[in-house]
């Protein structure tokens, strides 16, 4: 079960500024490209709702790998959100970080992978468990 997950906070002082297509890039059939007009983006801008309880992880794992989180991504976590059910959030369970998608059930909440190989995590009253924060963004390589 163990996910090492490492928090970090977001730097808005070293992000920088890079060019945005804001029409978007054509996934079908190819635009002229002089019909793109370039403006600026800071991606904290875009991915950051509340600064002060925003935080990134890097997942390490493939417990959520059929949710689209790959080793190695990055997580955006904002711990001002609500937790709902059917959320991915970074919980605290019993002294280790892992990132599962929450099921609240009237008498229980379980942590669900999202990969066959890996079982549901039924919470009990002995476990330490904290939702630590709800996951909003990935950045993935590609």
């Amino acid at each position: 079960m163990k996910n090492n997950i490492k928090i970090f906070k977001p730097n808005e002082d070293s992000s920088l500024n890079n060019l945005f297509i804001e029409e978007g890039i054509s996934a079908g059939f190819p635009s002229p490209a002089g019909d793109f007009e370039e403006s600026r983006i800071s991606l904290e801008k875009v991915v950051v709702k509340n600064k002060e309880a925003t935080f990134y992880a890097k997942v390490s794992g493939e417990s959520m790998k059929d949710a689209g989180l790959d080793d190695g991504d990055i997580l955006v976590i904002d711990r001002s959100e609500e937790l709902k059910n059917n959320k991915i959030a970074v919980c605290y369970l019993n002294g280790d970080f892992t990132v599962k998608r929450i099921k609240i059930e009237k008498d229980h909440v379980y942590l669900i992978p999202e990969n066959k190989k890996y079982d549901p995590i039924k919470v009990t009253e002995e476990n330490e468990f904290i939702v630590w924060g709800i996951v909003t963004y990935v950045v993935k390589k590609v």
